[in-house]
């Protein structure tokens, strides 16, 4: 097995305290903003998009601090654009200042440049008052269920629940529920998205920008974590699926999970191959297509795929519009048309191929007329720390149920799940693509796809484990991770990763009655297989430190910082 890792915690961080105020300085984030012990803000940090939303890198080149202030010197370059800037942080009592101050060097198309602030997921319901840029206000409220657009709009100052106020300079801003993508937060933003974009920084363009936090009560306390988890039964344990390897040949066959999600760019010269490598594994196939809705292309893989229903099976077949990612009327119906052709007669799903946000924005354009619903998500599309890694989990709870909620009583099959995006979904030119018929470059993700360290990391089996705890809800019938093989896979040339394990155990709990629940604190989460033979769960601690839980009606077990158990 795989038992190094170069990355899984930071170890950078430090913190800087003033004034009855802290923040965690994480590379270039000013992280958990706090007055008086209790968390304002998750997060502010300067950002650079590029024209395609890819974000330029940052480099932090000095951090100095006294008594009252913190100063970093930044600098973002790469992708076209390089700016030198600098981000001071001014501490008083009853108040905190952020303001970045930068100058771009060369002239580049931005769709984004500015401050960005992250509020916690635990805001949701939370009431507010914007005050818009002309000064009129109204009462708003964070939203509770995941906003498909942006909730809040306008804001020059928001005064949250008598509790604290920010105040804007420097451009409009407004607001998105990050929540879409599993980031544990919402993020407002400027400059809005009603403008065009990208739109020009010229050379020699400054931009400044501050927010300005102001304690309104500060009588609130932080909460106390709770180790008890009270496990919810009803439902079926999912079924466990690993996505085919996109990795050049040579890829070795692979029966980790109970099937395969193999997905085919109909536009690329090689997904003939891709679909018979994925078919060699022996196990039954989740086929995703994507597509421009060519009937005969359309046609040509339905008569593909039929080959392989004597073998291990096909158990679902789904098209995507090629563009929208998406499964609209469209190409769902003239996916049914190519397989009622070629005789192949198997469950047909819709859905989105990219995140929750397209399903949740999309769903009067996707195919009701359907089997099942798809759904797939990334926890590391704003940001890559392994803090929001962790932070995600909470959220895939609350997308999985509301994925369920969108169904209506369709089964709901969640998946592939990666580390990092498999493709980029709002790319503005063409992504990389084989040219190869056979499967000598690879395909799909190895193109298109981001690879994460964390791949091999030991922690990452709690985190699946976790992941598995926070997708079961009723309603769920399949949730699929990572690939088989090779740099986004459960094993590769260096070995066997935990993340495997994770999936073998997860497997093993088939055929029962599902349980899941977590800690008060969403640090330690527990899924759970009730037969007659009694209960079994399995209990991740995705936390820094070593957890003692009681798992209601089970019992009690002791779980490392990282690690899982099996408990019966």
């Amino acid at each position: 097995m795989v038992s190094t890792t170069r990355s899984w915690w930071r170890t950078s961080a430090v913190t800087w305290s003033a004034h009855g105020w802290s923040i965690e300085v994480r590379g270039d984030e000013l992280a958990e903003i706090r007055y008086g012990g209790r968390m304002l803000l998750r997060a502010v940090r300067a950002a650079v998009r590029d024209r395609g939303w890819l974000t330029v890198p940052v480099t932090v080149l000095s951090v100095a601090s006294d008594a009252s202030s913190l100063t970093m010197h930044l600098q973002h370059d790469g992708l076209g654009a390089r700016l030198d800037s600098t981000l001071q942080v001014a501490a008083q009592a009853d108040a905190l200042r952020i303001e970045w101050d930068a100058v771009n060097t060369d002239a580049f198309e931005t769709n984004r440049t500015g401050l960005v602030v992250l509020h916690p997921a635990t805001d949701a319901g939370r009431p507010a008052v914007v005050v818009h840029p002309d000064g009129s206000s109204e009462g708003v409220a964070f939203p509770t269920a995941i906003s498909p657009h942006q909730p809040i709009v306008g804001i020059r100052e928001l005064r949250v629940d008598d509790d604290f106020a920010l105040e804007f300079a420097g451009d409009v801003f407004e607001m998105e529920d990050q929540r879409n993508w599993t980031d544990a937060s919402f993020k407002t933003y400027s400059r809005p998205l009603e403008l065009p974009f990208p739109y020009p920084l010229d050379a020699g363009e400054r931009v400044r920008q501050s927010i300005k936090i102001r304690a309104l009560d500060g009588s609130r306390t932080p909460s106390i974590a709770d180790d008890a988890i009270s496990l919810v039964v009803g439902g079926d344990v999912p079924s466990v699926g690993v996505e085919a390897s996109t990795a050049p040949d040579p890829v070795p066959v692979s029966d980790a999970g109970s099937f395969r999600v193999v997905e085919l760019n109909l536009a690329t010269p090689n997904w003939r191959a891709a679909l018979e490598r994925a078919a060699g594994d022996g196990v039954p196939l989740d086929v995703r297509i994507v597509t421009d809705g060519s009937a005969p292309v359309l046609a040509e893989a339905a008569r593909e795929v039929a080959r392989h229903i004597d073998g291990a099976g096909v158990r679902s077949v789904t098209a995507f519009d090629a563009t929208e990612h998406v499964s609209d009327s469209r190409v769902a119906s003239g996916l049914r048309a190519a397989m009622a052709a070629s005789g192949l007669s198997v469950p047909v799903l819709a859905g989105a191929r990219s995140h929750f946000t397209e399903l949740n924005r999309e769903q009067a354009r996707i195919a009701r007329d359907v089997d099942g619903i798809v759904v797939n998500t990334t926890p590391l599309f704003h940001t890559l720390d392994t803090e929001q890694l962790v932070e995600a989990l909470a959220m895939q709870r609350l997308i999985a149920e509301q994925a369920a909620s969108i169904a209506d009583g369709l089964p709901v099959h969640i998946g592939p799940v990666s580390l990092r995006p498999r493709f980029n979904n709002v790319a503005t030119t063409p992504e990389p693509a084989p040219t190869q018929t056979d499967l000598s470059e690879g395909y799909g993700a190895e193109f298109t796809g981001a690879v994460d360290a964390r791949q091999i990391a030991p922690e990452l089996g709690a985190w699946v484990i976790a992941s598995a705890a926070a997708f079961a809800v009723p309603g769920v019938a399949s949730v699929s991770w990572f690939e088989t093989w090779g740099p986004r896979g459960l094993f590769s040339a260096d070995g066997r990763t935990s993340a495997a394990d994770a999936v073998d155990a997860l497997v093993s709990l088939a055929g029962g009655t599902l349980l899941s629940g977590m800690t008060a604190d969403g640090l330690v989460w527990a899924i759970g297989s009730r037969t007659d033979a009694g209960d079994t769960a399995l209990v991740a601690n995705t936390g820094r430190e070593e957890r003692r839980v009681t798992v209601e009606g089970i019992g009690g077990v002791r779980v490392g910082a990282g690690a899982w158990a099996r408990v019966a």
